[in-house]
């Protein structure tokens, strides 16, 4: 007789979905021999990291023998004093993603519900039902709504708070959308939400918004004690093979987070490597600049072909199909080109593309309209 190890486990996560991460380029070129694969499908810097994280990567670690700091006490430092916080406001995270499920552990539970949005990121689903809790998905905008399709919706989701309400997640902007949120409008949400409720206001492409309604919701904390901002250094900051990410709120919140924070779950050198990335903002800027060339780029060729697509700030564009988004998807894997799908969010017709550098954008520009005419798509 076998043992049904997925009826051993605890219901939440019994009732999960791993989380599916974008196609590997050495995957790609072993199954179909591809060769010079371009990927623009898990939102990237193509620009990589700073010379200098390069530099303190390329000598020599003597400290590999021994735990990293536990406290992050030099990264934080630093943090501090760029962010106007205090280190004992900031959690330090193995990606903004460890952070989101130290959320979790300390405020949800089975009884709690927490609410975001249906096409909001992937990893708070997972987090919140990991863990027992009840999750709320609220209905986004309708996709012609003007200015915003596809975006939070906060009036359905201020209306689905109850009781048993604990956490709200709000990605802006939000993944895979592009979409985002103005400060006035996200300012009255928080003000109306319940004191005993965490928001958590998911910045993981803070650092590429130039919008001037786009809000800095750090200067926020004093205001609302229940606010947690996250933020990562594998988007902008290009440090996505190290996971460094953080959590900024209020004391009396980041002590709750470091107690369930696993020791050192920070490595040194990707400590090392974030410290060096906040001192180098001439590169932050070029990489703002590049991809602001990008999202003009895409957008140009989008309404050029008669394409629909969702407006975004980030670091990446979803294009609507207006059909079955997979055949596009694999027959560009076959031109070497790998892409996102995100079916896997409910948008079955779209796919997600990293906006990229200006030779890395027309080819994947070239591949598509190969593509598009091979599969007699208009």
């Amino acid at each position: 007789m076998t043992t049904n190890f997925l009826e051993l486990a605890v219901k939440g996560v019994q009732g999960l979905q791993p989380y599916l991460p974008g196609k590997p380029i050495e995957e790609l070129e072993r199954e179909l021999g591809v060769t010079n694969t371009l990927k623009l499908a898990s939102n990237e810097n193509p620009m990589g990291p700073s010379p200098l994280v390069l530099d303190v990567l390329q000598n020599p670690v003597p400290q590999l023998a021994l735990y990293p700091d536990g406290g992050g006490f030099t990264l934080k430092d630093k943090l501090s004093s760029k962010l106007g916080v205090t280190q004992a406001q900031i959690t330090l995270g193995n990606g903004s993603n460890d952070v989101l499920d130290m959320i979790a552990r300390a405020f949800l539970c089975e009884g709690r519900e927490a609410i975001y949005s249906e096409y909001a990121f992937a990893v708070y689903p997972i987090s919140v039902q990991a863990v027992g809790a009840t999750a709320k998905v609220s209905k986004a905008l309708p996709s012609d709504d003007e200015g915003n399709p596809y975006g939070h919706d906060l009036e359905a989701m201020q209306a689905q708070i109850t009781d048993k309400t604990r956490v709200i997640f709000i990605a802006n902007p939000n993944n895979p959308t592009g979409t985002w949120l103005k400060s006035d409008e996200l300012d009255s949400f928080i003000e109306n939400v319940p004191k005993e409720v965490i928001v958590v206001v998911d910045e993981a492409y803070f650092e590429y918004v130039t919008e001037p309604d786009y809000p800095d919701t750090l200067q926020w904390l004093s205001k609302y004690p229940n606010l947690i901002v996250t933020r990562t250094f594998s988007k902008i900051y290009a440090l996505a093979g190290l996971r460094v990410g953080y959590a900024i709120c209020s004391e009396e919140i980041a002590d709750c987070l470091n107690r369930v924070r696993q020791p050192f779950n920070v490595n040194t050198p990707a400590l090392l490597a974030a410290t060096a990335a906040l001192d180098d903002d001439e590169h932050l800027q070029s990489c703002v600049e590049i991809n602001t060339k990008g999202i003009k780029f895409w957008r140009a060729a989008c309404q050029y072909r008669g394409l629909e697509y969702i407006p975004t700030v980030g670091n990446f564009i979803t294009i609507d199909f207006e059909q079955d988004a997979m055949p596009i998807y694999e027959a560009l894997l076959r031109e070497a080109v790998i892409v996102r799908p995100i079916a896997n969010y409910g948008l079955l017709n779209h796919l997600r593309i990293t906006i990229s550098t200006v030779e890395e954008n027309q080819k994947c520009l070239d591949a598509l309209d190969k593509v598009l005419e091979q599969l007699g798509i208009s």
